[in-house]
């Protein structure tokens, strides 16, 4: 009998920290729902009281302003770039670094760890300034040349340090077994090492691609020409001054906009969630 109880009250704790979990759940993603909502109504319908949960009046019309305006596919077209070259330059030098901390000694190895730690306690905006002025020094303001080079920097050693705990993940004995069966020691990390960190790799790309293809306020700051800017600056063309925001427009390109990430967010889930729990082994 007491089995029994235990047993209910067990499966009655999990019904209802599942109910929990599901209320949590539409509360966090009660704010989507609402953008895509928002999105098909008129302006009439998205002021009125009490708010409409449902569009009263479906109308794509937002859809169709933004896919008809030129700026959008140039700020598409420039997010897309920065995104990749930030990627990609990312994703191979911090595993090049990570390596090197890693799996070799060196004399200022601890020093160059500690370093990277600081470099992240750096406030952002307290690097606008010289970062305004390296770039017009190269005149590569509005350009993805310059913004790619500040992304990279601002994400690298951060990246660094999540792929350094990838690799120390990794047991060195394996790539060493490889070299004993006669493999050099870079076919060793490319056969053996390498595809171990796929989903490393995965998640520091992701993480670098949603820095860059969510960052607003240095992306204010470096580009100041209408036809160079990326999506988040895009967004503000819906302010219409004195006559207030068109927010239809607003929910309707945010939509668009958050579609490239849910695309991705489909395809690496789980190879993602597999490297954050890799990442956390070691650090």
């Amino acid at each position: 009998m007491a089995t029994v109880k235990r047993r209910n009250r067990k499966a009655t704790g999990r019904r209802l920290a599942g109910l929990a979990l599901l209320a949590l759940a539409l509360i966090w993603a009660l704010p989507i729902y609402w953008m895509v909502n928002s999105s098909f109504m008129t302006g009439a319908d998205l002021i009125a009281t009490p708010p409409n949960l449902v569009p009263p009046n479906p109308s794509l019309d937002n859809y169709t302003g933004v896919l008809n305006d030129a700026s959008f596919w140039s700020a598409l077209r420039m997010s897309l770039f920065t995104a990749l070259i930030t990627i990609t330059f990312t994703t191979v030098m911090s595993l090049m670094a990570a390596l090197a901390l890693s799996r070799f000694g060196f004399r200022g190895r601890r020093w160059l760890i500690v370093s990277i730690l600081i470099i992240q306690m750096i406030p952002a905006e307290a690097l606008f300034i010289s970062q305004y002025r390296m770039l017009d020094g190269w005149s590569l303001l509005n350009s993805v040349t310059g913004l790619s080079l500040l992304y990279i920097g601002g994400v690298l050693p951060f990246v660094i340090w999540m792929m350094r705990g990838f690799i120390d993940g990794i047991p060195e004995d394996l790539e060493q077994a490889a070299m004993v069966d006669g493999c050099s020691r870079v076919g060793a990390f490319m056969r053996i090492t390498l595809p171990l960190l796929l989903p490393g790799l995965i998640s520091t790309g992701v993480f670098s691609f949603l820095h860059a293809w969510n960052e607003y306020t240095l992306a204010l700051i470096i580009l100041s020409r209408d036809s160079a800017v990326t999506l988040p600056i895009w967004l503000q063309s819906f302010q219409q001054g004195l006559r207030g925001a068109d927010w239809g427009g607003v929910m309707a390109g945010s939509t668009l906009i958050a579609v490239p990430v849910m695309i991705l967010f489909a395809f690496v889930q789980n190879r993602m969630g597999q490297g954050l729990v890799s990442g956390a082994v070691k650090g």
